[in-house]
């Protein structure tokens, strides 16, 4: 197993521990998240508001990986990521494209349909 796939195993992981912090140093310095469809978050500081807000609601998660294939400095990872939001679950499958540098992340860019999501979220699925 090469390092830049098992450090995407373990930062899927650490998803479960709902530790902003923990996450967050898994990027580096001026990293960028694509959660499509919205716009890019760039660098920690900017990761950790975003994360925090994003966790908010959040009272559990854990992230299956479904496959996972490295080549270099980039790890692409299809997941369900199930999460609890309250007592509401919600089921997403989701692919992760990482681009990574010297142990880190640099880019990552999360693929999933929103409507999917936005259904679970809400009670309508």
């Amino acid at each position: 197993m090469s390092n830049n796939e098992e450090v995407i195993r373990d930062f899927i992981a650490a998803w479960s521990r709902l530790d902003v912090d923990e996450l967050v140093g898994y990027f580096t310095e001026d990293g960028i998240y694509y959660n499509m469809p919205f716009k890019p978050v760039q660098g920690r500081a900017a990761l950790k508001v975003f994360i925090a807000n994003f966790l908010k609601g959040w009272t559990a998660t854990e992230w299956e990986i479904l496959t996972l294939v490295a080549s270099g400095d980039i790890v692409i990872a299809e997941r369900l990521d199930r999460t609890k939001l309250g007592e509401r679950s919600v089921d997403l499958p989701c692919c992760g494209v990482f681009q990574m540098q010297d142990g880190k992340i640099r880019i990552w860019r999360d693929y999933f349909d929103l409507a999917t999501y936005t259904k679970g979220a809400v009670g309508g699925g």
